[in-house]
């Protein structure tokens, strides 16, 4: 190590003394006695932690102090002990962070709409004359094969009187010609029935309703002329209607058509409708932040109308959760923390990754395990406590769900390259305890030094091994002018 290595580490070892003392909640000039009164474990150096000493002096590596590491420091990230009486004062309550086979309900607004699956079109199947126009009006409720409108139909007559002397001579097969140039001339086969019921021919065409339902639009009007092909009326079904469930963004995870969705509709209080969801819509609404998601509800007796308000009970099915109390949760508006609570009334912030709120309950997604025990109860003390003592909480991060290495953290200055060392001018490795100095550390993989230079402003993440601190990230934050 050079020179300039030396003096900067010899001038941080009074610095990582008090750092420790601050850590334990001392007054500097109070640590000697309370080391005195704590059982130490052993001794080492935050720069290569894996060596253990048994009794305190010189690091054999660095021109610094060898540092303690008590038997209450032996978890890991910084813990604070809190006296029993204290924590039976304060009312503190503790929850085990648990798995749960959950179903959760939540509300929502509902509207009635038309089942835009169930429309007629009527056309005018010949050119012809509006002749009349049944007393109707669009929103008029009307009966399947309700008359709309009557209209004349000039090529008719001809047909009809050609099908009627034919039908005189008993010719079949001239008879069977003359009916197909009727069904060619867009006479509908209720009408030719007719024809051949009556004996007389009547070119007028009455046309009706193909379905019952709501008459949406009635585009012709007495006199006018209409073409072959041109739309005369359309009508919506109201045997079905459509429940569109206007759901936030953030409930709408695990909703899948199939599940069950309870209806209530002011217009019939008291009598709650079952219906299941038929499918989530592909557009969310921007301004509202929802999605809509669809159901279809049977109208036997055409009560229901489109338009209508209704209050949805939604069921979700979440398998598995892991969940603490909500109350547990200390927000801080960039992260989520809980207190863990460990052996011999010691107690530790970490972060944690929160998912869905399932009534009094929160999902954990990422930084606890099922089993764990954290504070419901009294958790803003003891977070205000550790911010006094200097105590960072437990990064997502740091936390080791596959038992892989720990990695920590910090930012510094590159000041030296060679045969795959970096010369380091580095911050503060929080999670370690280890004070910010200049020093050489080995990188995992030498491809993690591309574009790397001297001078350049990098973050790291370093882990543990039998060899020191061995580099497994750099990030370059600013390169060298």
């Amino acid at each position: 190590m050079t020179t300039p290595f030396k003096r900067i580490a010899f001038s941080l070892s009074s610095s990582l003394i008090i750092l420790v003392a601050t850590m334990a909640g001392l007054p500097a000039a109070g640590f000697a006695s309370e080391m005195a009164d704590k059982e130490v474990l052993y001794w080492y150096d935050p720069m290569m932690p894996q060596h253990k000493f048994d009794k305190p002096g010189k690091s054999p590596f660095m021109d610094m102090d060898l540092v303690p590491r008590y038997a209450d420091e032996a978890g890991n990230g910084a813990t604070m002990s809190i006296d029993p009486g204290i924590t039976q004062n304060l009312g503190m309550r503790l929850a085990t962070v648990q798995r749960e086979s959950m179903n959760q309900s939540f509300r929502a607004a509902a509207t009635l709409a038309f089942n835009d699956r169930d429309v007629a079109i009527v056309q005018a199947r010949s050119s012809g004359f509006v002749e009349r126009v049944y007393d109707l009006a669009p929103e008029d409720v009307i009966a399947k094969g309700a008359p709309l409108v009557d209209i004349f139909v000039p090529a008719w007559a001809a047909a009809q009187e050609e099908y009627l002397a034919i039908s005189k001579v008993g010719d079949a097969q001239l008879l069977a010609a003359a009916k197909q140039r009727l069904r060619l001339a867009g006479m509908p086969t209720e009408t030719i029935e007719q024809l051949q019921r009556s004996g007389k021919a009547r070119p007028v065409w009455t046309v009706t309703s193909p379905i019952g339902g709501t008459l949406k639009t009635l585009d012709v009007r007495q006199g006018m002329t209409v073409q072959a092909g041109e739309s005369l009326a359309s009508v919506n079904g109201l045997d079905t209607v459509w429940l569109e469930v206007a759901v936030p963004e953030a409930q709408v995870t695990n909703l899948a058509p199939g599940q069950s969705i309870t209806v209530h509709l002011p217009a019939f209080a008291g009598e709650p409708l079952e219906a299941t969801i038929q499918s989530l819509l592909s557009q969310a609404n921007l301004d509202s932040r929802t999605v809509r998601v669809r159901a279809e509800l049977p109208n036997p007796e055409q009560r229901l109308r489109p338009g209508m308000t209704a209050e949805v009970t939604l069921n979700r099915n979440i398998e598995h959760a892991l969940v603490v109390p909500a109350e547990a949760v200390i927000r801080t508006g960039r992260r989520a923390l809980v207190m863990l609570a460990e052996a011999e009334g010691r107690y530790r912030p970490i972060e944690v990754r929160t998912g869905r709120e399932l009534g009094d309950k929160t999902e954990i997604l990422d930084g606890l395990e099922a089993g764990q025990t954290v504070v419901a109860s009294g958790q803003f003390l003891l977070d205000s406590e550790a911010s006094l003592r200097g105590l960072t909480a437990q990064t997502l991060e740091d936390v080791d769900h596959a038992h892989g290495p720990v990695l920590h953290e910090a930012e510094g200055e590159v000041v030296g390259l060679e045969d795959g060392m970096v010369g380091l001018s580095h911050g503060p490795f929080k999670t370690l305890h280890m004070p910010g100095m200049t020093m050489a550390f080995p990188v995992a993989d030498a491809s993690l030094l591309e574009g790397v230079q001297v001078g350049s402003r990098v973050r790291v993440a370093v882990r543990e091994s039998d060899e020191g601190l061995i580099i497994e990230h750099i990030e370059t934050l600013e390169a060298p002018e």
